[in-house]
This record gives structure tokens, sequence and C-alpha cells, in this order.
């Protein structure tokens, strides 16, 4: 990079996103300042204490929450769940699963089910399109 080129920056928050943290579990330096490429970079490759640490036990931002649970965001939202659960949370979550949490996941899987046979049709078809003309 030349040296009169700035370094593209971001909001704490995208930085948290791409990290996959809750942003108000980070320290307020983190929340409080720009991140740089760079910098984001060094804290995927060389995380300090408190990154290792969220990443353990959490709290956890709703997308990871949903996906640790096996259930849609939307589930989390019907359920009326906070958008950050601890990691002891979700275990207990999953160790005595309540009847709102059986049902989403029931549900989920369905979805995913049915995704991949509409992928799978949608191949086939293609393939179909795909194939030589038979000889006449």
């Amino acid at each position: 990079m030349s040296p009169d080129k700035q370094q593209q920056t971001m909001k704490p928050l995208t930085a948290a996103n791409k990290l996959g943290i809750y942003l108000p579990a980070t320290p307020e330096a983190f929340q409080n300042s720009t991140i740089t490429r760079a910098e984001l970079d060094e804290l995927r490759t060389n995380p300090p204490e408190w990154l290792v640490e969220l990443r353990k036990t959490g709290p956890f931002p709703r997308d990871v929450v949903s996906k640790k649970l096996g259930v849609s965001n939307t589930g989390l939202t019907r359920a009326d769940v906070s958008d950050a659960l601890t990691a002891a949370e979700i275990d207990e979550l999953l160790a005595n699963q309540p009847p709102w949490l059986v049902r989403e996941r029931e549900s989920y899987a369905a979805v995913l089910k049915e995704n991949e046979r509409i992928k799978a049709k949608a191949a086939e078809r293609a393939a179909a399109t795909n194939r030589p003309a038979k000889n006449r």
C-alpha cells in the first residue's frame, strides 16, 4: 500500500460481527474505536485474552446463539429469547430442552431438508439441460 493511501477502517459493530462476538461484552476500548483491516487480521491470528474468553463463554450474538441451538434467528424471536446468551445458558437449554426449542429445532431441520431437496432438484434439472442431444 502506498503511504498516501489510508487503511480501510470499520466500525466496532462490523468488526465484532466479523469476529462473531457480542459487541456490548467487549472492552470499552474496542467499542469506542475504529478498527483497521490489519487490526482485525491481528485479532484473528493472535486473539487477546478477552477475545479468547468471549469466544469460549460468551455472551454470544444472536446468530451464534441460533447456530449453537440449531434454530433460526426467527425461532429465537418467536421464543422471546434475548439476543445474547452465554455458553452456560446455551448448554442448559440444550440439556433441558423446553417445548419451544424442540419445536423450533424440528421446524429448522425441516426447512434445511426442504432446501436440500430443492437444491438437488435444481441440480438435476441443470444436468438434464446440459446433456448432449441423442442421435436421431
